[in-house]
């Protein structure tokens, strides 16, 4: 299982998915370019000394991100087609999430293996993207048993 984020704008989340990703042993993808100056003191600062032991892999653009998936890409989206609670994740899945104000592109939905979303009361629009990670990448290690020991 990895944890990828298409051009994130807010270092405060990354760091939340970095301190999330170190946690409980799932690697995160950043696809930039990010909307933050990208360096260790900022990463630090948001995910304390987490970040640190999180082992994160940038790529300078989606295609280079896609180019090197290990298996299905998992698009977190509010215009998803299969709600989380029904979605079968396998071991191999990369869940990607979009940036916090646009999302991703549709040809980033178009590349997309499955389109997942997480079902929220009526009138809500969507998650803080460090949340929906959350929440989305506890079910899935739920499923394919891939919780830490």
């Amino acid at each position: 299982m990895r944890l990828a984020l298409y051009q994130p704008e807010i270092a405060g989340n990354v760091g939340a998915i970095l301190r999330l990703g170190a946690c409980l042993a799932v690697p995160v993808d950043i696809v930039e370019p990010c909307g933050f100056a990208f360096s260790e003191r900022a990463l630090r600062r948001a995910g304390m000394d987490y970040a640190a032991a999180a082992e994160m892999v940038r790529h300078v653009d989606f295609e280079a991100f896609h180019a090197a998936l290990p298996g299905r890409l998992v698009l977190l989206t509010t215009a998803g087609g299969t709600r989380l609670p029904d979605f079968r994740f396998e071991s191999g899945d990369t869940l990607l999430m979009g940036s916090e104000s646009a999302g991703v592109p549709q040809a980033v939905h178009d590349a997309a293996d499955a389109r997942v979303v997480i079902p929220m009361a009526a009138g809500f629009r969507s998650l803080n993207v460090a949340v929906a990670s959350g929440i989305a990448l506890a079910e899935s290690l739920r499923q394919t048993g891939g919780f830490p020991t």
